[in-house]
C-alpha cells in the first residue's frame, strides 16, 4: 500500500470515531500530503473552535505516520475548505495590522497565533507590503508575530 493510501486510511478510520458522514481525498504536493475532508454538518466537530480540533488531529496523524513509515510526514488537514477560510480571514486581519503599523510607524503584535497562522501572516506581509517587515518573538504560549516598518 502506497503512503497516500495508508494516510486516506489511517484518516477514514480516525474520522469514523468522531463523525458519521464524510468523504477523505489525499493528494501530495511538494512533499506535504493534503488530508481533503469533506463532511456536512458535523464538519465543525472535526474543526473545533478556532480550529484547534483540526490542528491537534493533524498532529496525532503526523504521529502516528511517523510511527507507521519511520519518518516524519508533513500532512494538512483542510474540511470544508476551512484553511482558504482562515487564510482569507488572516489576510484581512494581517492587512489591518500592516496599515496600523504604518500610520503609527510603531511595530504591532499580534497574540495568540499558531504556528502556521503566523507563517501566513509573514507570507503576506512580505508579498503585500515591501515597506514592512514582519517577525515571531518570545517562545511557547508567549510567541507573537510583530509587524514593523522597515527602517
Amino acid at each position: 500500500m502506497d503512503k497516500s493510501q495508508t494516510i486516506k486510511t489511517e484518516v477514514e478510520a480516525l474520522l469514523g470515531k468522531m463523525i458519521n458522514k464524510f468523504e477523505v481525498e489525499v493528494t501530495e504536493e511538494e512533499g506535504v500530503y493534503q488530508v481533503i475532508v469533506k463532511a456536512d454538518e458535523e464538519a465543525s466537530t472535526v474543526i473545533g473552535r478556532h480550529g484547534e480540533t483540526i490542528r491537534a488531529i493533524q498532529k496525532i496523524l503526523e504521529v502516528i505516520f511517523y510511527k507507521s513509515f519511520g519518518e516524519a510526514t508533513n500532512i494538512l488537514v483542510n474540511v470544508n475548505d476551512y484553511r482558504e477560510k482562515q487564510k482569507e480571514r488572516l489576510e484581512s486581519m494581517a492587512s489591518d495590522y500592516a496599515s496600523r503599523a504604518v500610520s503609527s510607524q510603531e511595530p504591532v503584535e499580534i497574540r495568540g497565533l499558531s504556528s502556521y497562522e503566523r507563517k501566513l501572516i509573514h507570507e503576506y506581509v512580505t508579498k503585500n507590503h515591501p515597506d514592512l517587515t514582519s517577525e515571531s518573538t518570545g517562545e511557547g504560549k508567549d510567541r507573537r508575530l510583530v509587524i514593523s516598518v522597515k527602517k
